[in-house]
Formats: structure tokens, C-alpha cells, sequence
């Protein structure tokens, strides 16, 4: 299952990438927001953020105006390797390389054709499994 959220000026995107994962056959769980409301973001990105650690859900997607709060907030909870993305080449080497479980996105930087395919590279891309990388996320972590 996906973990899937945003802040209000997220809301739209996530709205289209729940449509897009409805049309993959992938669950997710959506933990909001549910409205274009103003919010704070850090809600949303450490209810996502949670259920990735806590093994609810496998991956997760946040979507905030630059993806950058969401990103920084994701990555205070333990276990969590949430990246930034703005470009497919960069969702696949972070999937590749650091084995990240977060992908978030900024929908006042990437317009919806992007971010879905963004979505679908992170999604559809392994991680490598390499000794280096393996070494270099316990780098990370410890």
C-alpha cells in the first residue's frame, strides 16, 4: 500500500496522482488534506511519513507547493529516506541508490504529466541491492 498526502497546495496534484494509482490497480491510503483549505503541512507529511516507518504502508508520496517541507519533515522520523524530486532521472537513481521510500513533489514546480511519470519511475524502479549502497544507507541511518 502507498502512503499518500499533501498541504493545500498540494491538494489538486494529489488528487490526480490518486486518480492515476486508481488506474494501476495500487492502493493507497490518503491521510490528507481533503480540501484546498489552507493547512500546516507538517501534518500531513508526518502521518505519511509514520505509516512508511511504521510498515502500514510500503512507500509514500507528499505533495506540498515546493515539495521542500514536506521533504525536510518526512525525513526527522527514523527509517524514513524521502527524496525531492523534479525529474524521473532523479526518482530513479534515488530509488537505485538510497533505496528511498518517500518521493515528494512540488506541484507549484512540476506541472501533473510530470509528476505522474515522476511517480511511476519512482514506483516502478528497484533498488539495487549493491554492497555500496547498502554500506552507504547504514550511513544514514546509524
Amino acid at each position: 500500500m502507498i502512503a499518500i498526502g499533501s498541504d493545500h497546495g498540494g491538494f489538486a496534484l494529489k488528487k490526480a496522482l490518486m486518480a492515476h494509482l486508481d488506474k494501476r490497480g495500487l492502493a493507497y491510503k490518503d491521510f490528507g488534506t481533503y480540501s484546498e483549505a489552507s493547512c500546516d503541512y507538517p501534518v500531513y507529511a508526518k502521518a505519511v511519513a509514520h505509516a512508511v516507518a511504521d510498515g502500514e504502508c510500503e512507500r509514500g508520496f507528499l505533495i506540498c507547493g515546493t515539495g521542500i517541507g514536506v521533504s525536510i519533515t518526512a525525513n526527522k522520523v527514523p527509517g524514513i529516506r524521502a527524496a525531492l524530486c523534479g525529474d524521473c532521472f532523479s526518482a530513479e537513481a534515488t530509488r537505485q541508490h538510497n533505496d528511498a521510500n518517500i518521493l515528494c513533489m512540488g506541484a507549484r514546480v512540476v506541472g501533473e504529466g510530470l509528476a505522474l511519470k515522476i511517480a511511476d519511475t519512482f514506483l516502478d524502479t528497484p533498488f539495487s541491492n549493491d554492497e555500496r549502497h547498502i554500506r552507504r544507507i547504514s550511513q544514514i541511518e546509524g
